[in-house]
C-alpha cells in the first residue's frame, strides 16, 4: 500500500496499538509489551514462529546480565552505598554554585546505568537529589528536568541492560564486528561525550537562573563524608575494570583459547561482574542492614521487595526481545533496509531523521523495545548507505533509551520529576525541550562520526 511493504504497515499498527494501550487505556509498559508481542503474531498470521521467538531470549547470556545488574541495584539502594557517595560528592562541590545539580548528575546517572530504567531512578534517586538541589535555590522545573535529564543518561552507559540488549542486536546483523568488551567501553566513550554535553548544559542554566551553592550550614562535612563514603567509590571500578582489561587484552585471549573461548570468557565477565560488585555492596554497606550483619533470610526479603521493581522491567525488555523475533523472522531487516534505500535518502538525511524518529517514538515506546524492534533494520540501512555499522549501534541507546520518558507530552520521567519538585507542566516541559535539543544535536554529531570515541 503507497509503496510501503506489509511488515512496515504491521510495525506502525504496533506502534499505533502501543500507543492506544499506553496513552488512553493507561496500562503498565510490561503489560503493554506482553500483550502487543500477541498482537504482532496475530496481525502478521506468523504463529509458526511464536513458541521459538518467546522462548528466544531465555537463550541469552545478555538477557540474564540485564537482569543481574538490575538486581545489584536493589542491594546498592539496600546497604546505601549510593547515598554515601551522593554525600561525599556534595561535601566537595555543595559549595558552588549549582553543586547540587552536578551531584544529582553524576550520582543519579551512575544508578540508572546499574539499575536500566531512567524513570524508575527519578522516583528512586529523585527523592534525594531533588530536594537537595531546591536547597540551592534551584527552580523547581530546573530541578526536575536536570534530574530526570541525568537519569535518563544513565540508561546509554554501560552495565545498561539497554547497551546490552543493542550489542546482541548488533551481533546478529554484522557477526564479530566487535568483541563485548571492546563494544562496552566503547559505549562508556559515547556516554563520556553526553555526560560532558550535559555538564556544560547545567553549567550555563544554573548562571542563567543565577543558582546559589547549598548553605554551609547544610552541607555534609568533608572529612566524615570521606571516612564513611570512601569504599564505596572503588565500586565503579570493580564494575569497569573487568571490562576494561578483557577488551584491552583481547588479542592475548584469543591468543590461548579461540576466538569462541574469549567470546564465551567475555560473557562470562559480563555474568560475574554484577555478583563482584553485590558482593562488594554487601561487604562496604552491611551495617546499613538490620542487625548490620549479611543474613540470608534478610537478604531474601530485599530480594523479594524488590520483585515489583525489578520484575516489571525484565519482563518489558524480555518481550520486546521476544517481539523482535517475530519481525526479524518476517525478514524485517532486510525489509526496512531496502526500503529505506529505494527512497535514495542520503547518508547526511537519515543522520538527520532518525534521531528526530527515534525520540517520537519514545513517547510511546521504550528505549529497549525500539532497539529490540528496530535496531537491526536501521543497523542494516545505515550500513548499505555507507556509514559504520558499529557507530550507528553505539548511539542506538543514545536515540532511544537516553530519549524515553524525556519528550513531551507523554514523558514519564519527566512527570515522576515533576511530582518530586512540585514544577508546572509548562515550565519543566520548556526545560525538557532544551535538554533534548542539545542532545539530538549531539547525537546528530557523533554520527557523522567527526568526534572521536574513547575504545573504538
Amino acid at each position: 500500500m503507497f509503496g510501503v511493504p506489509g511488515p512496515i504497515w504491521m510495525l506502525i499498527g504496533l506502534v499505533v496499538f502501543v500507543a492506544i494501550m499506553f496513552v488512553v487505556f493507561k496500562r503498565p509498559m510490561y503489560e503493554v509489551m506482553t500483550v502487543s508481542f500477541f498482537f504482532t503474531v496475530v496481525i502478521s498470521g506468523s504463529y509458526h514462529l511464536m513458541w521459538e521467538s518467546l522462548i528466544f531470549p531465555s537463550t541469552s547470556s545478555l538477557f540474564y546480565a540485564i537482569f543481574a545488574f538490575m538486581v545489584v541495584a536493589v542491594l546498592f539502594d539496600a546497604t546505601k552505598v549510593v547515598e554515601k557517595i551522593i554525600n561525599l560528592m556534595l561535601s566537595l562541590v555543595g559549595r558552588f554554585r549549582g553543586g547540587a545539580g552536578f551531584v544529582s548528575l553524576l550520582g543519579s546517572t551512575f544508578m540508572a546505568s546499574l539499575s536500566g530504567t531512567g524513570p524508575g531512578n527519578v522516583a528512586a534517586t529523585g527523592v534525594f537529589t531533588i530536594p537537595t538541589m531546591k536547597k540551592g535555590k534551584y527552580p523547581a522545573p530546573l530541578a526536575a528536568s536536570t534530574e530526570m535529564s541525568a537519569s535518563m543518561l544513565g540508561n546509554i552507559i554501560p552495565p545498561s541492560g539497554i547497551v546490552i540488549l543493542t550489542f546482541g542486536i548488533l551481533n546478529e546483523v554484522q557477526p564479530g564486528s566487535i568483541s563485548l568488551s571492546t563494544w562496552m567501553i566503547a559505549a562508556y566513550g559515547v556516554g563520556l561525550w553526553f555526560f560532558i554535553q550535559r555538564w556544560l548544559t547545567l553549567w550555563l542554566l544554573c548562571r542563567v537562573y543565577k543558582v546559589k551553592p547549598i548553605p554551609k550550614a547544610e552541607l555534609p562535612k568533608f572529612n566524615p563524608s570521606l571516612k564513611i563514603g570512601w569504599p564505596a567509590l572503588l565500586l565503579p571500578l570493580i564494575i569497569f575494570i573487568p571490562l576494561f582489561s578483557d577488551a584491552q587484552f583481547s588479542d592475548f585471549i584469543i591468543g590461548r583459547i579461540g576466538e569462541e573461548g574469549a567470546a564465551a570468557y567475555s560473557s562470562s565477565i559480563l555474568m560475574i561482574t554484577p555478583g563482584l560488585a553485590g558482593a562488594y555492596a554487601l561487604l562496604i554497606g552491611r551495617k546499613a542492614l538490620p542487625e548490620q550483619k549479611v543474613r540470608i533470610a534478610r537478604l531474601l526479603e530485599i530480594f523479594k521487595g524488590s520483585v515489583t521493581k525489578v520484575v516489571p522491567i525484565g519482563l518489558t525488555i524480555y518481550m520486546a526481545y521476544a517481539t523482535s523475533q517475530i519481525f526479524a523472522g518476517m525478514q524485517m531487516e532486510a525489509t526496512v533496509r531496502d526500503w529505506f534505500v529505494s527512497l535514495d535518502l542520503s547518508l547526511g538525511l537519515l543522520i538527520f531523521i532518525l534521531p528526530l524518529f527515534f525520540m517520537v517514538l519514545g513517547m510511546v515506546l521504550p528505549g529497549s523495545a525500539q532497539v529490540a524492534i528496530l535496531g537491526g533494520a536501521m543497523i542494516a540501512v545505515f550500513a548499505a548507505l555507507g556509514g559504520d555499522p558499529v557507530l550507528f549501534a553505539l548511539l542506538l541507546p543514545a536515540m532511544t533509551g537516553a530519549l524515553e520518558g524525556m519528550t513531551p507530552p507523554l514523558a514519564l520521567g519527566m512527570f515522576v520529576a515533576m511530582g518530586i519538585a512540585g514544577s508546572g507542566f509548562k515550565e519543566t516541559a520548556k526545560l525538557a525541550i532544551l535538554w533534548i535539543l542539545l542532545h539530538i544535536v549531539l547525537s546528530m554529531i557523533l554520527l557523522t562520526g567527526l568526534l572521536p570515541i574513547f575504545g573504538l
